[in-house]
C-alpha cells in the first residue's frame, strides 16, 4: 500500500499521476482520500465539465490507476455541507492537503477506447 500526501496549490489529478509514476504503480486502486480543495473541475454525468469555487472538503474519492491513465470519482462538500460529485479532472487545486491511499493491484489494468461509450474503459488482464 502507498500512502502519500499532496500539498497546497498542487493539482490533485496531476499529483495522483505523479505519485503513481514515482512509486511504479502501473495497476492500482485508490481506496481512500481526505483533504480539501480551493477549486474543483469535475466532469458531470452528462459529459459536461463544471468548475466549482471553494473551499471544499474531500468527503470521498475512489478510482483505478493504470499505465494508460486514472479514473477517479470524487465527492466534495462546501461550507454549508452541500455535496457535489463527479469525475476528477485537471483543475482540482488542493487547499491544505490531500492524503491518498493506493493499493497496488496484482491484476494488469489497462484502458482502451470503447467506441460505444466514447471513453477509454477499463480492461482487466489476469
Amino acid at each position: 500500500m502507498i500512502i502519500s500526501r499532496l500539498k497546497p496549490q498542487e493539482d490533485l489529478k496531476k499529483g495522483i499521476i505523479n505519485i503513481s509514476k514515482q512509486n511504479g504503480i502501473k495497476s492500482g486502486i485508490i481506496i481512500c482520500m481526505v483533504g480539501s480543495l480551493n477549486s474543483a473541475t469535475l466532469r458531470m454525468a452528462d459529459g459536461n465539465y463544471k468548475t466549482f469555487t471553494g473551499p471544499f472538503e474531500i468527503v470521498s474519492a475512489e478510482g483505478t490507476i493504470s499505465a494508460d491513465g486514472i479514473h477517479v470519482h470524487i465527492s466534495i462538500s462546501d461550507a454549508e455541507g452541500h455535496v457535489f460529485g463527479g469525475h476528477l479532472s485537471d483543475g482540482c487545486i488542493i487547499n491544505t492537503t490531500a492524503e491518498i491511499g493506493i493499493l497496488k493491484s496484482d491484476k494488469t489494468l489497462i484502458r482502451v477506447f470503447d467506441p460505444e461509450t466514447g471513453y477509454k474503459e477499463l480492461i482487466i488482464d489476469d
